[in-house]
């Protein structure tokens, strides 16, 4: 027989929202190893790993999908439904972002120039540092339902999310650090060339902001 008061309360929200954050972390993970085949030149390489990425956007993607068909509409769900969806459209950004930044790349066969590599693989480390920490944080939601809200597990997700806007700024530092090396090549360069780097720069810093920003929202839905 169906227990009518799991209907009441629906499935928990919070492990498929867990499960869609770690697979946009994984998003940005691949992208070091495309990166590393895209310097090498080895434009097949990095089709493979462009294709990984884009195999776990489709995943995030069905999953978020899912999330939002079998979203309870329940009163009594213990954080606000709408909140809970603005979260994970925030997280598949983040995956749509690391879509775009290979698939950008791959499409152009962008040569990043030798003097920028080591700069461009420690910016992408640190927007990567910013994604991984809003996952850490996202995985504390479960921990902070049971505790309701409160105690404890509320002080060290705050301190999560301090560190987490600490490894953002970290990743700006980067960002303004390559952008004026970059400036001073950018007349060696193909305007063409240039101008796609520019973009490359913008996209990782963009996954470094909305990383930052799902902790945003996830600090909002501790102030309810």
């Amino acid at each position: 027989m169906k227990n009518p008061v799991s209907d009441l309360f629906g499935k928990s929200p919070i492990k498929p929202l867990q499960e869609h954050m770690s697979i946009a972390t994984g998003c940005t993970e691949l992208l070091a190893g495309f990166l590393g085949h895209a310097y090498q030149g080895d434009w097949h390489a990095a089709g493979e790993s462009y294709n990984q990425i884009r195999e776990l956007e489709h995943q995030a993607d069905q999953l978020k999908r899912d999330f939002r068909l079998n979203m309870p509409n329940s009163l009594f769900m213990p954080v606000p439904r709408t909140d809970l969806l603005d979260l994970i459209a925030m997280q598949d950004e983040v995956a749509n972002i690391a879509r775009d930044i290979a698939g950008i790349m791959l499409g152009r066969k962008m040569a990043v120039p030798a003097p920028l590599q080591e700069d461009f693989s420690e910016f992408l480390a640190s927007a990567v540092a910013v994604t991984r920490q809003a996952q850490t944080a996202i995985n504390e939601l479960d921990e902070l339902l049971e505790s309701g809200f409160k105690g404890r597990e509320i002080d060290i997700v705050f301190a999560m999310i301090r560190q987490l806007d600490t490894l953002e700024m970290a990743a700006d530092g980067c960002e303004r650090e390559i952008r004026h090396k970059l400036q001073a090549l950018e007349t060696s360069l193909p305007p063409l060339d240039a101008m796609f780097l520019y973009k490359i720069i913008d996209n990782i810093g963009e996954l470094a902001n909305t990383s930052q920003r799902v902790g945003s929202r996830l600090l909002l839905l501790l102030a309810r």
